[in-house]
């Protein structure tokens, strides 16, 4: 059976019920007989079961992906090119298919997919570089004779297990950079969304990806487990929360891995009282509302210092009636469902604990005209927020914005920096010089000036600081490129075989 969802009057998302494995370049069906459900988050429907691989079908994966690591490690630079070249225009062409299964299984507008999609071409348009990406040094004649030269070699066989809030953009934050390395890459998405891994494996094969080179693995823990512990799977890349980030970097490193891990977030706007308050309201509410808060770089704290507090306050409160909950396919629609009932019940609780430890109930997404049969919560605005209340401390994800009122930019700036998170920040004001004291001082990996969602170019690297990061290595970027290769030195002596005797010395280069 299938399920067909009319976006419009233009086309319609046909998707099986039945969401299966790729391996070796063809959608594979499971073995392990366990499923997951998949819902549209906006009806509350369930439209699919997922396959849940176990560790046999996850040791097959791999088998098959080793082999494909083996030759295509042998690709030239230029092929490897030419493939992501070609994988970058079918993503482009195909960006309104994509969005609709986003949108049909996430729930995010399509106007939000298809802006997750253009952020994951960027990284694939990045990676196609990887001719001049993969240069490396040579010093000539460092010794009589003798040359030395650096070059970076693939791993092998590598896996990225990814999040449901961007079933696109974070694979392609992956595999792209891994692909064009020389490695094959294995894809664990969430059990929540995962026909949008399906789409882009089909995507590899049409722009000339060989086959066991990308494969899609559907699972849970098992399969997790099961790509941390194998012996082929030379490195892990992470994004999600902050508890399971740790164990996937303590567990793959464990099995001699290496691993970057992306844990959680509790991002902080710091609202000085020169700020432009129309402005800032503007960017802390797209920033904390956009796709519903399921976001790790949402800004879900607003420090507001001094008396720029009240005024504040009442912007933001103003521009929130003015946003519409719907379903995602909906053009007026400005935030979607959360992702499942019981995500949506977890984030009302915690506004629900917020008033009940002292915070100001500005407004209550609990209540209010909100669509039937859905997933959906209305946008919460707290005031008066003290750093021991749960809303602050924990990673909501969800649409809910914090204030917490500070006297100083020294107290607001310290308030940042004890938070065991530190993935992104941003300040608002007109003053260069206090924007350019606080990105000296503030201890936070990714930060924004008058920037409210401060998510970095593809070619730079996306990652955060203290319990947001596990491992040493950030996102996409030079430092992706080096995370999927390994350094190699060679050096060169081409000598008269006449000159040639026994020497027992150290190695002298003068």
């Amino acid at each position: 059976m299938t399920l067909c969802y009319q976006i419009g009057d233009t086309y319609c998302v046909v998707m099986t019920q039945r969401i299966s494995h790729w391996v070796d370049g063809r959608q594979t069906a499971g073995t392990s007989g366990r499923t997951s459900p998949v819902y549209n988050p906006a009806t509350g429907v369930r439209t699919a079961d997922v396959e849940l691989a176990g560790a046999g079908e996850v040791d097959i994966a791999v088998a098959t992906a080793v082999t494909a690591a083996k030759d295509w490690r042998h690709a030239s630079l230029s092929q490897r090119a030419g493939v992501l070249f070609t994988f970058r225009q079918l993503l482009h062409e195909r960006t309104d298919e994509l969005s609709a299964i986003v949108t049909a299984e996430h729930g995010k507008t399509l106007p939000d997919a298809a802006g997750e999609i253009a952020r994951g071409l960027e990284n694939v348009e990045f990676a196609a570089g990887v001719p001049q990406l993969l240069k490396g040094g040579f010093s000539e004649q460092v010794s009589t004779g003798v040359d030395v030269y650096s070059i970076r070699q693939p791993l092998g066989v590598v896996a990225g297990i990814t999040p449901f809030n961007f079933p696109v953009m974070v694979p392609l934050w992956m595999c792209a950079n891994a692909i064009a390395c020389g490695n094959a890459f294995i894809l664990k998405p969430s059990e929540k969304d995962p026909s949008a891994s399906l789409f882009l494996a089909q995507m590899w094969k049409d722009a000339g990806l060989p086959d066991g080179v990308f494969t899609v693995v559907q699972g849970d823990k098992e399969a997790v487990d099961a790509l941390l512990t194998d012996a082929d799977v030379a490195a892990v890349s992470f994004v999600g929360s902050t508890p399971i980030a740790r164990y996937i970097y303590e567990t793959g490193t464990a099995h001699g891995k290496r691993v970057q891990a992306l844990g959680g977030a509790k991002n902080h706007a710091l609202v000085l009282p020169d700020a432009d308050v129309e402005m800032a309201a503007d960017s802390i509410v797209s920033a904390a509302y956009g796709s519903a808060g399921e976001r790790c770089m949402a800004l879900s704290v607003a420090v507001a210092v001094g008396d720029v507090a009240d005024p504040l306050v009442e912007a933001l409160a103003a521009r929130l009636p003015k946003l519409k909950v719907g379903d995602g396919t909906h053009p007026d629609t400005d935030i979607g469902p959360l992702i499942t009932a019981e995500h949506r019940d977890k984030v009302a609780g915690y506004i629900g604990a917020g008033a009940d430890a002292g915070a100001t109930l500005v407004v209550d997404g609990r209540r209010g005209d909100l669509p039937p049969g859905g997933f959906f919560l209305g946008t919460t605005l707290l005031d008066h927020v003290t750093p021991e209340m749960t809303v602050y401390t924990d990673e909501i994800f969800g649409p809910v914005l914090c204030v917490v009122r500070a006297d100083t930019y020294e107290e607001g700036l310290a308030l940042i920096n004890s938070n065991r998170y530190a993935n992104g920040t941003a300040i608002f004001t007109r003053d260069g010089g206090a924007a350019r004291q606080f990105q000296f001082d503030v201890e936070v990996g990714m930060v924004g000036i008058n920037v409210p969602v401060p998510v970095p170019v593809a070619y730079y690297s996306f990652g955060g600081w203290k319990a947001s990061l596990f491992g040493d290595s950030h996102m996409y970027g030079a430092e992706g490129m080096s995370f999927y290769t390994r350094g190699k030195v060679v050096t060169s002596r081409w000598p008269d075989p006449a000159t040639s005797a026994v020497d027992l010395g150290f190695p002298r280069t003068r």
